[in-house]
């Protein structure tokens, strides 16, 4: 199988000059692979960074691609655009943050000689307040009205999602699929959307324990760039968009719509003002949100209901 590693940048210089070469190293002795970097019109000395270091890369099995937004889209649309120039069979993504441990790769990438299968994630050694907490797993349920999701124990294959930041994908599906759905631009909920609508069109999501990355969380883009308010409300709102977008069940809309009053009291008895504007944001995106859930629609082949009952 082909290869084609996508690394999404913005303002990432420093953890590219650490990464990269280490992703470099581990893939080394792989042949048919691309790392293609998607740089999100970075306001650092990123790109000249990465033409300089992939200059002097001597393995000439390893195929690079440089790409730069003309101007900042946010995390789906440039994964997005990496996958539309990609040529692999199969698109690993790695966020800059993200550093990839010995023979990582020969596992996530064995699954996908199942034809039904979509996605496979990692294990993260996720780098959380001084602790490592071990991530890549996710289980869900709905409740009042939402998919309250968590991360899962990782003594299991299956996962509710896959992470856009460290996880393996089939293009072939990808492409079907559309990729990752813009609409969540900035960043969060995309990787959860994308890998429920696959679960729900009938494809395989697995998570693989022996595929190990570490994932420095907190110096990644998101925490250095946005306020912790505008972080929630971009939250809040793309909750209401996956919702809105993916709860196709008759049972679970009206669950959702008879919810809503007792989650507005609950935000409004806490103060929490990005709540409110995170439905605000989303209510004014529901023209495309209906146009895109009706698109979705048309390969979906499971229930809200069959997807779920796996992880409950």
């Amino acid at each position: 199988m082909n290869i084609s590693i996508i690394i999404p940048n913005y303002n990432g210089e420093e953890l590219i000059r650490k990464n990269l070469p280490k992703l470099v190293e581990e893939i080394r002795n792989y042949k048919d692979i691309e790392i293609i970097i998607v740089d999100d019109r970075s306001t650092d000395n990123s790109v000249s960074s990465i033409k300089y270091y992939v200059s002097g890369v001597k393995n000439k099995e390893i195929k690079f691609k440089i790409l730069e937004n003309k101007t900042n889209l946010g995390f789906s649309s440039t994964v997005n655009n990496g996958a539309r120039e990609a040529k692999g069979d199969i698109l690993v993504l790695l966020n800059t943050d993200v550093v990839p441990e010995k023979d990582f790769l020969q596992p996530l990438i064995k699954p996908f000689n199942d034809e039904s299968v979509f996605a496979v994630g990692c294990m993260d050694k996720s780098i959380e307040n001084g602790k490592t907490v071990l991530r890549g797993r996710g289980i869900g349920k709905w409740e009042r009205g939402f998919l309250s999701h968590k991360r899962g124990e990782i003594d299991k294959a299956d996962t509710l999602w896959v992470t856009g930041g460290s996880g393996a994908f089939r293009k072939s599906i990808w492409d079907k699929l559309g990729g990752l759905n813009e609409l969540y631009n900035p960043f969060y909920w995309e990787d959860i959307d994308l890998s429920y609508r696959a679960l729900k069109s009938g494809y395989k999501i697995l998570f693989e324990s022996k595929s190990v990355v570490l994932h420095e969380h907190e110096k990644g883009a998101i925490i250095k760039r946005f306020s912790s308010f505008r972080i929630k409300t971009i939250a809040y709102r793309n909750q209401f968009i996956f919702v809105w977008e993916n709860a196709t069940d008759i049972s679970l809309q009206f669950q959702h719509i008879l919810w809503l009053p007792y989650h507005f009291l609950k935000a409004l008895l806490r103060g929490d003002v990005a709540f409110f504007l995170g439905f605000v944001k989303a209510f004014i995106l529901l023209p495309k949100i209906i146009k895109s859930s009706f698109k979705a629609q048309k390969v979906f082949v499971k229930s809200d209901y069959e997807i779920i009952k796996e992880f409950e």
